[in-house]
């Protein structure tokens, strides 16, 4: 009897789980789940610890054993999803950006939100130009130390937050400027509501970016926004595509396709590369769910969808939550007392300095920053404005088509730099793609600047662990073989034809093959079944047997018989 109770217990807590998830100010909530616990019990627990109602925005990242980020999805076990051994370790982030953030109904929401784009401007993902970079900044500032306080507050003050990949001394007095002159009185909910207004402005709001290559190549960077489809190339916005004109989202294998349709009917297929098929089939998944957030106006209206023409083939997948629009009208309902927030609570950041609460000194000299600093400035390229809907031509083969990218400079007395390499390279956002050699020292001398742990699993929201050398180099050697591989891409269109077009003749032949089996069954055998009995009945049948088959038959028999007596006269 003891023996069985203790067999009883000890399966028991082998169904339970440890979770761990750091939240978006880097604190961590641990919880125990079962075997069988779904996602939308995770998220449930995580939204019910943080008191937030507007919680369709968010989502749990992860990554599996080979590298790769993944959403949590919310209808499927946690454990099976995950594939890796326990305790398992997840981030809750902003999953869907909200067209216009300042318009949420509660401030929790803004707040959380608000942690989001400040960890997008401090990993790079979110560019802009000077100007907006001093203001920006100077916003966080307000919100995390109050106004301007001179006996608090030295010269240099703001030079203690990190809240860029990397800045000069030009803009930190710029920053320390504004926040003296024009932000004091501003509580930190009315800095982090104009924090937002300005985020949402900017070209690359809400972009998650997912590292590609073009048909020729050239290294680019996907992402989906509230507005639309955009790519990234060489730190400049070459297209964007309207939700209204994507028609159709497609991959197989490594190759991802975007099916448009623009004004005066004009169709046109965009083609990208991602590093691996898993990255291609997250690429997907992500666009879809995207698409259908946005796009759609009720969450009825969500269909599954199929990554091939064929139904033997591809994958199926099918967005499982609210709409946007949904959401603004469930958000319009809420009634209760705001709850409170606890912004001096917050853990000091890992990954990002600029989300402490007080100054953190750096470990290394302030001449030695100085000239790091500049160094690393140089040489920026200016963010180019782009219109929307970029036009694009036909390549050489039919239906793919290559970004055509027109590219201006305004005539400004100001320099307009950007925040972030010289291509843009997101250091959290490469997954499962390590970032260059070069933009990975830039990355771990920044932490050291600041005082902070050079950890790449830091870096990149705490989800891999740091690539060794040796696996920098054979990805990268990949990625390599991989560009060689795309300089002809009408030869691997129609060896992906030829090869669709033989799969499609061997699933026809086994079907009439089967047919077949089953036409002489009916017709030659003595089976007694209920099944074949009810149809050698029917008129029909008795007709076809009759008039086609039985004369089909003798057709044959005395073909056979006019071979074999050739043979023996032979």
């Amino acid at each position: 009897m003891l023996s069985r109770l203790m067999s009883g217990s000890s399966r028991s807590l082998e169904r339970e789980y440890s979770c761990t998830v750091r939240l978006l100010d880097d604190s961590e909530y641990t919880c125990t789940i079962q075997r069988d616990a779904k996602g939308q019990y995770l998220f449930d627990l995580l939204c019910h610890h943080l008191n937030l109602l507007e919680k369709d925005y968010f989502g749990i990242r992860f990554v599996d054993p080979d590298k790769q980020r993944h959403w949590l999805e919310f209808t499927k076990s946690v454990v099976k999803q995950l594939r890796s051994q326990p305790p398992f370790t997840m981030c809750f982030r902003v999953k869907f950006y909200p067209a216009d953030p300042a318009a949420l109904k509660e401030e929790i929401t803004r707040y959380l939100v608000f942690l989001q784009i400040k960890r997008d401007l401090y990993h790079g993902r979110l560019l802009c130009k000077t100007s907006d970079a001093a203001l920006l900044a100077a916003y966080i500032l307000q919100a995390e130390i109050g106004d301007y306080d001179p006996g608090k507050h030295p010269e240099g003050y703001s030079s203690k937050f990190q809240f860029f990949p990397k800045h000069s001394e030009k803009l930190e007095r710029k920053i320390a400027e504004i926040h003296k002159t024009e932000l004091s009185g501003q509580t930190p909910a009315t800095s982090e509501l104009n924090f937002l207004r300005k985020a949402q402005t900017l070209e690359t709001y809400g972009v998650d970016p997912h590292p590609c290559k073009d048909v020729s190549g050239n290294a680019a960077f996907l992402a989906f926004t509230p507005f639309g489809f955009v790519v990234l190339q060489g730190n400049k916005r070459v297209h964007f595509i309207k939700w209204n004109e994507v028609t159709k989202l497609k991959f197989e294998g490594k190759t991802f396709y975007l099916y448009v349709s623009q004004k005066e009917e004009k169709k046109i297929i965009l083609t990208y590369f991602a590093p691996t098929p898993e990255a291609c089939k997250h690429l997907w998944k992500c666009g879809i769910e995207n698409q259908a957030f946005y796009k759609l106006e009720k969450s009825s209206q969500v269909r599954t969808v199929s990554s091939s023409n064929l139904f033997f083939k591809g994958s199926r997948f099918r967005y499982s939550g609210r709409v946007a629009k949904e959401v603004m009208e469930s958000s319009a309902k809420i009634k209760r007392e705001p709850p409170e927030i606890h912004r001096a609570g917050m853990v000091p950041s890992r990954s990002c300095p600029s989300i402490t609460h007080g100054p953190r000194l750096s470990s290394v000299p302030r001449t030695r920053r100085r000239a790091v600093h500049i160094s690393i400035m140089e040489g920026l390229e200016s963010l180019r404005d782009s219109a929307h809907s970029t036009p694009v031509r036909s390549s050489s083969h039919g239906d793919t088509f290559l970004p055509h990218v027109r590219s201006s400079r305004a005539d400004s007395n100001e320099r307009v730099a950007v925040i972030a390499d010289e291509a843009y390279s997101p250091a959290d956002s490469v997954l499962p793609t390590p970032v260059a050699e070069h933009s990975l020292e830039l990355m771990l001398l920044s932490r050291q600047i600041n005082g902070a742990t050079c950890s790449i699993e830091e870096e990149k929201e705490s989800e891999a662990s740091t690539p060794t050398a040796a696996e920098v180099e054979a990805l990268g050697a990949e990625l390599r073989a991989l560009c060689q591989g795309h300089g002809r891409p009408e030869e691997e269109q129609v060896n992906k034809f030829v090869l669709s077009v033989l799969r499609l003749l061997l699933v026809t032949m086994g079907l009439l093959f089967v047919l077949l089996l089953l036409l002489i069954i009916l017709t030659e055998s003595d089976l007694d079944i209920a099944f074949f009995r009810d149809i050698r009945q029917t008129p029909e049948f008795e007709q076809f047997h009759y008039q086609y088959f039985c004369p089909l038959r003798r057709w044959f028999a005395c073909k056979i018989r006019s071979v074999v007596s050739l043979l023996i006269d032979t």
